[in-house]
C-alpha cells in the first residue's frame, strides 16, 4: 500500500505532504489545482515497480521510470516537469509498504535520472489508472497509436487500461468481495460489456440482446471496464486504482453505489486513489466512512495550500463544501421571503 507522498517542484504541485494514506483516499480541488498531476505522479511510480524485474525485463529502475514519466506526462523533456521558475529541482519521496523511494532531477534533464534511491520490493499486484473518459469505445485506436505508431496522444495511463482490458475473463472462483462487487455493478449497468471475439469489437449484453459498444452511455461503459478489471483477474487484493473524476458521466444514484463498491473493495485490500470536484462524492465518502469507520483521508486545496484532514473525523474546509453551504443557505433564504 502507498503509505506516504511527498513532492516538490513537480509541476503544479509547488510542495505537498501527505502521510497516513488508508485504503480510499479522497484528492479534493478546483479544475487546474493539479489533481490529475498528482494521481499520474503516484501511478508513474508504483508502475515502475511493477515492471521491474518482471520477467525479462532488464532495465534499471531509473530507466523504467523516466520511460514512465516521459509517455504518461508526454513533455518535450522530463525536465519540464519542474515545477516554472522555480529555484530547486524537482523531487518526490513515495513510502509503499513502508520503505520509501526518492528520486530527483533538474529542468535541463531529457531522458535519464540520476537521482533515484529505492528500498522498495518490486511487486507482483497490477496498479491502474481509470481516467474520467471511458476508453472501450477508443480500444482499438489507442493500442494502435502507441503500439504501431508510437505517436503521443494518449499517454500511458490510457495505453496500460487498454493493455489490461484486451486480456479475457478468466473462469473459475473469484474473490468473493470481486465478485460481489461484479454483480453489483452489473446491476447498475443493466447488463454487461463483452469482447466479441469474432468481430473484434465490444459489445453490451442485455438479457438475450447485444448492442454495439459505441451506442451505449458513457457511464455505462465506464462502470464496465471496473467489472471486467475484476473478471480478467487484472487486479488483485494488493492493487492500487487511481480514478480521475468518478463522478463523470454517472447519474448521482450510480455514483452512490460505485462509492459502495469501492469502500467494499479498498476493505479487502485494494487501495484507491479518487481525485474530484464533486461535492456528491465528497459527502457521501463522509458518510461511508462513518457508516463504516474506515479511515478515509483527504487532501484538499484550500486558500492555496494543500492541508490534509479525514473524512472519518468530520467534512474539511473547501472552496467546494463551502460552495454547496452557499447555495444551500441562498435557498433557505428564498424559502423564506
Amino acid at each position: 500500500m502507498l503509505n506516504r507522498i511527498e513532492l516538490k517542484n513537480f509541476g503544479p504541485l509547488v510542495h505537498l505532504e501527505w502521510s497516513d494514506l488508508g485504503p480510499v483516499n479522497l484528492i479534493i480541488g478546483a479544475n487546474g489545482s493539479g489533481k490529475t498531476f498528482l494521481l499520474k505522479a503516484c501511478y508513474s511510480v508504483m508502475r515502475m515497480l511493477e515492471e521491474y524485474r518482471r520477467g525479462n525485463d532488464q532495465r534499471t529502475a531509473a530507466e523504467i521510470l523516466a520511460e514512465k514519466l516521459y509517455w504518461t506526462f508526454q513533455p518535450d523533456k522530463i525536465g519540464d516537469l519542474v515545477t516554472k521558475g522555480a529555484d530547486g529541482a524537482l523531487w518526490c519521496r513515495m513510502d509503499v509498504d513502508q520503505r520509501s523511494l526518492m528520486y530527483g532531477f533538474g529542468k535541463d534533464t531529457t531522458r535519464q535520472i540520476s537521482s533515484l534511491e529505492n528500498h522498495v520490493l518490486p511487486r507482483t499486484s497490477n496498479s491502474l489508472f481509470l481516467p474520467a473518459k471511458e476508453v472501450l469505445s477508443l480500444h482499438q485506436i489507442i493500442l494502435k497509436s502507441r503500439e504501431q505508431d508510437k505517436i503521443f496522444g494518449f499517454d500511458d495511463t490510457y495505453l496500460d487500461l487498454a493493455r489490461a482490458l484486451r486480456q479475457s475473463t478468466r473462469m473459475g472462483k473469484n474473490f468473493a468481495e470481486f465478485a460481489r462487487s461484479r454483480q453489483s455493478l452489473e446491476e447498475i449497468s443493466g447488463g454487461r460489456v463483452e469482447y466479441d471475439e469474432a468481430s473484434g469489437r465490444w459489445q453490451f449484453k442485455k438479457g438475450n440482446q447485444k448492442f454495439p459498444v459505441g451506442v451505449v452511455a458513457e457511464g455505462i461503459k465506464k462502470i464496465a471496464i471496473l467489472d471486467i478489471l475484476l473478471g480478467n483477474r487484472y487486479l488483485d487484493t494488493s492493487s492500487v486504482v487511481f480514478i480521475d473524476e468518478p463522478e463523470s458521466a454517472l447519474h448521482p444514484e450510480a455514483i452512490a453505489k460505485l462509492l459502495d463498491i469501492i469502500v467494499v473493495l479498498a476493505i479487502r485490500g485494494v487501495q484507491f486513489f479518487l481525485a474530484s470536484h464533486s461535492y456528491f462524492v465528497i459527502k457521501k465518502l463522509f458518510l461511508l466512512a462513518q457508516e463504516h469507520g474506515v479511515s478515509i483521508p483527504v487532501l484538499s486545496l484550500h486558500d492555496h495550500d494543500w492541508t490534509a484532514a479525514n473524512l472519518k473525523d468530520g467534512m474539511p474546509d473547501n472552496a467546494i463544501i463551502e460552495e454547496s453551504i452557499r447555495l444551500y443557505k441562498a435557498e433557505v433564504e428564498l424559502a423564506f421571503q
